[in-house]
């Protein structure tokens, strides 16, 4: 009887065993392979959620949508407070105490000399300090023989100078023959200060136009934002330390600019496209994933950088220190500012998905059609 109601496949029966039926569907009762899978996610979640707490413990690090990030955004209020008190004692020493100004913006004396053996640039100013040259800079031009001296302003003409700095120059079995005198008044000193800080200022500008056009405006305000803060932290530690101030030192701070500038544009464009891909999470969240992505290629850049700029300032000399120290102190603010500053500003700005979500124009949007039929209206009383 059974057998007819239900035939049997000879293929899907074994020699000696019991027969088998092919089910064809899923069961339904809760005891077959679906209970299993639930059980088998359900224990999935209870690791991530054991894991997520003990990586919490140990060290902040989350794990949200199969993914570790490092809460960035944790500390981000105590980050923006030392960030405002810095930048905040930079501006008041810059107009309390001011700047060191070298050479380039007081004006002064620059003289082409050539010796005729290799000289240390400490013999060359201890000879100027004693024949009544103090405060002179000597760098080398290209080999240990020919150097550049510069000097503040002089009441000497062209000429008389010249002959006091090659009886000045001159060391025992080494003579100096002076060239190329140059001597730069105060005025263009201060036009050359002025506009300086004009194109530092021109710089900013550009960059919040860039930044706006390519991705978002509340992200070029973050960008510009972190970029003042760099260029200003260096500036006040040259004010407070009394450091000289010079046209290297302003190199340094240009191009710690564009240096701060595509670290940022890196950080940024990940953002974008975590918000347009993931789903579920906070933009604080969406951030700090970011961040976390990003943060290997941020250690290997600014850590390659970092080793070049130590390397120049302890083995560059005296032409290079104050460059290289410049660079080192803006590296350390421009990697901390990607952070938290150029990513925290616009989060408290607003920041979401539906700045980066294209939306459909009104004159596109489809017009919804109600369809109203009197005959099916009254069918259907």
């Amino acid at each position: 009887m059974s057998n007819e109601n239900n035939p049997i496949d000879p293929t899907t029966q074994a020699s000696g065993d019991a027969v088998r039926r092919r089910r064809t569907g899923p069961r339904r009762d809760g005891k077959g392979s679906n209970a299993i899978a639930n059980q088998n996610a359900l224990a999935d979640q209870a690791i991530i959620a054991e894991v997520d707490d003990v990586a919490e413990k140990a060290g902040g690090v989350k794990l949200i949508a199969n993914q570790r990030i490092i809460p960035f955004l944790k500390i981000a209020k105590p980050m923006m407070a030392l960030s405002i008190i810095a930048t905040v004692a930079s501006i008041v020493a810059f107009f309390v105490k001011g700047l060191n100004l070298g050479l380039d913006f007081t004006g002064g004396v620059s003289a082409d000399v050539k010796y005729e053996q290799s000289v240390e640039q400490v013999q060359v100013v201890d000879a100027l300090a004693k024949n009544g040259f103090n405060d002179a800079v000597v760098q080398y031009l290209g080999t240990n023989q020919e150097l550049l001296v510069r000097l503040p302003p002089q009441e000497s003409n062209a000429e008389g100078l010249s002959q006091a700095l090659a009886q000045a120059l001159n060391l025992p079995n080494n003579t100096a023959i002076v060239d190329n005198i140059n001597i730069i008044g105060s005025q263009v000193g201060g036009e050359i200060y002025t506009t300086s800080l004009l194109a530092l200022a021109v710089s900013l500008a550009m960059m919040l136009i860039y930044i706006s056009i390519r991705f978002q405006f509340k992200l070029a305000m973050g960008a510009m934002l972190s970029l003042f803060h760099d260029a200003i932290v260096v500036v006040g530690v040259f004010a407070i330390f009394g450091f000289p101030f010079d046209l290297t030192v302003l190199a340094a701070v240009l191009a710690l600019i564009g240096y701060s500038v595509n670290d940022t544009i890196v950080v940024y464009d990940r953002i974008r496209e975590n918000f347009r891909r993931v789903r579920g999470l906070t933009p604080k969240q969406v951030v700090d994933l970011s961040l976390t992505e990003t943060l290997r290629r941020t250690i290997m850049t600014s850590g390659t950088v970092l080793i070049v700029v130590i390397a120049m300032l302890f083995l560059g000399g005296d032409g290079l220190y104050w460059f290289s120290l410049a660079l080192l102190i803006g590296l350390i603010a421009g990697t901390y500012s990607s952070i938290y500053i150029a990513s925290v500003i616009p989060l408290w700005m607003g920041l979401s998905r539906d700045d980066f979500v294209v939306k459909v124009k009104p004159e596109f949007e489809e017009e919804v059609v109600v369809f109203a039929d009197p005959d099916l209206q009254n069918s259907k009383d």
